[in-house]
């Protein structure tokens, strides 16, 4: 059952695209080498990495970021950005399976927050639905959990105000 939760702002630092569900591995393949440069550059990770999904378009296409969350100064090159995850009261879910389960158990964390009068983080804007924080937390590392069936991802969505 979701939880609310407070969370802290957090800085971080990602590459963005626009993508379709089929085209996902293109921004999910950019995780590897961006924790692989900051850990040349010694720069700690600071939690796990994630997606954010910043534009929900029509027609099924996201603009995401892969992010990492880092704690001091670390000035990127593009296409890499930093930004900060903001502080606020969060819904969260921990799902448990491999990634095709993803949207269902999002509509679930959605319905269950329409259900309890949950005003979320997002507004519409030109381009689709515009939300404030929405994630995907990677809590399984692949190399070390190889079965999708066994990985963990936390869902936390920002509510509004």
């Amino acid at each position: 059952m979701p939880a609310i939760v407070e969370r802290p702002a957090q800085r971080y630092v990602a590459e963005r695209a626009t993508v379709t569900i089929p085209e996902f591995p293109r921004i999910a393949d950019r995780l590897p080498p961006l924790i692989g440069t900051l850990a040349a550059r010694g720069v700690a990770l600071a939690g796990a990495p994630f997606f954010r999904y910043r534009v929900l378009h029509p027609g099924m296409r996201f603009t995401v970021e892969a992010g990492v969350p880092v704690d001091g100064g670390f000035e990127p090159e593009d296409p890499v950005f930093t930004g900060e995850l903001p502080a606020g009261r969060y819904v969260l879910d921990t799902y448990v399976g491999a990634p095709d389960g993803l949207a269902a158990a999002t509509a679930s964390v959605l319905e269950w927050g329409a259900a309890e009068g949950i005003e979320w983080d997002r507004t519409a804007g030109p381009d689709g639905e515009e939300w404030g924080c929405r994630l995907e937390v990677l809590r399984s590392n692949p190399r070390e959990v190889p079965d999708p069936a066994q990985w963990v991802t936390d869902l936390l969505f920002r509510i509004a105000g």
